[in-house]
């Protein structure tokens, strides 16, 4: 797991042969993105634009992915994603699923809060569960671009 600035995002480009793509993409978001799905690379490298108000954490789910890392960057708004290493998860909601390429898991006592606001990203690999879109200390508004990159 990784957090930051989009400032330093260049950092993290030789980390993976798509990161470049993933990061330059980011750093052309202004909020005038329509919502949906933007391949940058097929399959192997797509932004997911969306818009929606953070949730409380009570109704926060774990998830993991298996084939992609998530690039998750917050233009405006704020939020807090829980993290945890795969290893943690108890309770299963939702074993994998291959068409959602997710997994889902009931949220454990022992867990780091991300705080993301307008300008940061998190890239979380599939062993990093991770709950997204809570409410840091009240609901909010928020404009995000998950880039979801193919695990090499």
């Amino acid at each position: 797991m990784i957090l930051d600035t989009l400032e330093n995002s260049a950092r993290y480009e030789s980390l993976n042969s798509r990161f470049a793509k993933a990061l330059a993409y980011l750093r052309t978001v202004d909020g005038t993105q329509p919502l949906g799905r933007f391949d940058l690379d097929g399959d192997h490298c797509f932004a997911l634009v969306q818009t929606y108000e953070t949730k409380l954490m009570e109704k926060a789910k774990f998830e993991a992915h298996r084939k992609y890392i998530d690039v998750q960057f917050i233009y405006s708004g704020r939020e807090t994603i829980l993290w945890a290493p795969l290893t943690a998860m108890q309770e299963e909601m939702m074993a994998y699923n291959e068409e959602k390429e997710a997994a889902l898991w009931k949220l454990v006592p022992d867990v780091t809060p991300l705080h993301l606001s307008g300008g940061h990203f998190a890239i979380l690999y599939p062993e990093d569960a991770h709950a997204p879109c809570i409410e840091w200390d009240k609901p909010e508004q928020v404009f995000k671009v998950v880039v979801k990159v193919a695990a090499e």
